[in-house]
């Protein structure tokens, strides 16, 4: 066991660093070019800003989160994702006192307990992008921007973005009273998890992953339809501006992200040749969590992409360039009365860049 690394994490060596450093100098540059500037928070926070944050209702929360008591004894949790952190950042340090929009990206390790397999680690790292203090469509398209344009210029051309709206406070309440109209009949059908979403937060029945509740969840009344005037123009300003901006979307009335809060946009990007797990990307708005957390009413959105399944991607459609072999510089000493020139030619030649 002192010679295996845990289950579900893997070293990163020196033949893979080439790939990572690549990736993260095109997110990185492509962040600069929309005014994001990086945020380096803790890998582990207080446990209540996970469970105010993401939803006690979520898989995240329920089941996934690495959580222990310190010798304080207080509640900490490894970071399962980096919003709620970045949020906590942003109230903490009082940013909602300066008039332009904060605009954060991030790139780092994340942790949950889940199943391992090809490109989902326990340990994991994941770039995302979070701009607050910004209403209206307009951000919500440029973030969608900056994403596609991370995943074009690494050469993903094949990419579906899928967007919705998932209404507010305002507008949910119909939609739940709906929704469980629609699943009461076959309540006992449903999977332990899905039933007890049933009452705390219906809209997640929507996102399980269980095959006979996605048969279930055919024909489940649309958010859409429950919009409030607000949410609808929102998501009108957002089609127009991607429409205005070259870029292809469907709308998909069934895309819940898996997080509780989410309001209004909620968009996914995938690569077809992934197949049935093909989500790279994915993100939304979330209104109400700055609040949730104890800070002032403020307006957010934002998207996460795992980097371990992104390269996995990328080597698999031949996207990653090629290494670049420098020539070393090579002395040898003849005899040991040598050995001291040599050890002193080798450190000048450093020193000059070689």
């Amino acid at each position: 066991m002192l010679t295996t690394a845990p289950r579900g994490t893997k070293d990163i060596m020196p033949s893979d660093v080439n790939a990572w450093r690549y990736l993260e100098e095109t997110m990185r540059k492509i962040c600069a070019q929309y005014g994001y500037k990086e945020i380096r928070t803790p890998v582990f926070e207080h446990t209540e800003l996970f469970q105010r944050g993401i939803g006690d209702t979520t898989d995240v929360v329920e089941k996934e989160m690495y959580t222990f008591t310190d010798r304080g004894n207080r509640s900490i949790t490894l970071r399962p994702e980096n919003t709620a952190s970045a949020v906590r950042a942003y109230v903490e340090h009082k940013l909602s006192k300066d008039d332009a929009a904060t605009k954060f990206y991030y790139i780092g390790p994340m942790f949950r307990y889940d199943r391992p397999q090809a490109g989902r680690l326990r340990e994991f790292h994941q770039f995302g992008v979070e701009a607050l203090g910004v209403t209206g469509p307009n951000v919500d398209a440029e973030i969608i921007l900056l994403a596609v344009q991370v995943l074009q210029s690494l050469g993903l051309k094949d990419l579906k973005l899928k967007i919705n709206s998932v209404g507010c406070p305002k507008c949910r309440p119909q939609h739940r009273e709906k929704l469980q109209a629609f699943f009461k009949p076959n309540f006992d059908e449903l999977c332990k998890d899905c039933q007890g979403r049933f009452d705390r937060n219906p809209l997640r029945l929507l996102d399980c992953k269980n095959p006979h509740c996605h048969e279930l969840g055919e024909g489940a009344p649309s958010l859409e339809e429950c919009l409030c005037e607000e949410c609808k123009e929102h998501f009108e300003g957002l089609k127009q501006l991607l429409t205005a901006a070259g870029v292809e979307y469907e709308v998909d009335h069934n895309l819940v992200r898996g997080l509780d809060y989410y309001t209004k946009t909620a968009f996914e990007i995938q690569y077809a040749p992934l197949g049935a797990q093909s989500a790279v990307c994915g993100g939304g708005r979330y209104d109400g969590l700055i609040e949730e957390v104890g800070g002032p009413s403020t307006p957010g959105i934002g998207f996460a992409i795992g980097m371990e399944r992104l390269l996995l991607t990328l080597k698999e459609q031949g996207l990653l360039p090629p290494v670049e072999k420098k020539q070393p510089v090579f002395i040898v000493a003849l005899g040991d009365a040598a050995k001291t020139r040599a050890f002193e030619l080798q450190q000048q030649l450093r020193e000059k860049g070689l």
